[in-house]
């Protein structure tokens, strides 16, 4: 298996192809899917997007891969672990992260492939800790990070630099405040 490729029980977590664009657009323009994001994505943001994902991938080895169900859909949202590219005081951090289609809620799938992303930061990359940021109104996120075993740090809680001041996300949240959860090796 490459390095920039990652097998759960039931998903593949693997470089993102073109054919990958219209589920992600699609998956960009659910309103609950995007509901603690500033907005929704076009899709020229969407197709920037993936060209990042794939350059930082092929870059570094890992990062936000596509997300398949082995023997099932071949696209159903990202998950992995990425350097935090922006600036906040507590950086260096390598962050895991995950968004799925509203279809595949429910199933364990976004603890599956963070759990994946994380075994993957600690084993083969030797990462000392891992942080996820969430939005403290999704619950969703604060479940996985809780199952992934993280605890909140709320010492490095910030608001984030890419969200402006005043913001209001697409299901009416304020998205620039976030939580930091951490889970160290």
């Amino acid at each position: 298996m490459p390095p920039s490729e990652l097998v759960t029980s039931r998903l593949r977590l693997r470089q993102w192809r073109d054919d990958d664009i219209d589920a992600f657009a699609a998956m960009s323009v659910d309103r609950e899917v995007m509901r603690f994001f500033p907005s929704l994505m076009s899709r020229d943001q969407v197709e920037t997007s993936v060209v990042r994902q794939q350059t930082f991938i092929a870059d570094k080895g890992y990062g936000f891969w596509a997300v398949e169900e082995i023997g099932g859909a071949p696209f159903i949202g990202f998950c992995g672990i990425k350097d935090v590219l922006f600036d906040v005081p507590w950086l260096r951090a390598v962050e895991v992260g995950w968004r799925l289609a509203r279809a595949y809620w429910g199933k364990g799938y976004a603890t599956e492939a963070a759990r994946g992303s994380v075994a993957h930061g600690f084993g083969p990359l030797g990462l000392a800790e891992i942080i996820a940021f969430v939005v403290p109104d999704n619950r969703r996120s604060i479940a996985v990070c809780e199952r992934l075993g993280m605890v909140r740090d709320p010492s490095r809680d910030f608001e984030h630099p890419w969200v402006p001041q005043g913001a209001v996300s697409v299901g009416g949240f304020a998205p620039r405040h976030h939580w930091v959860y951490a889970l160290r090796k």
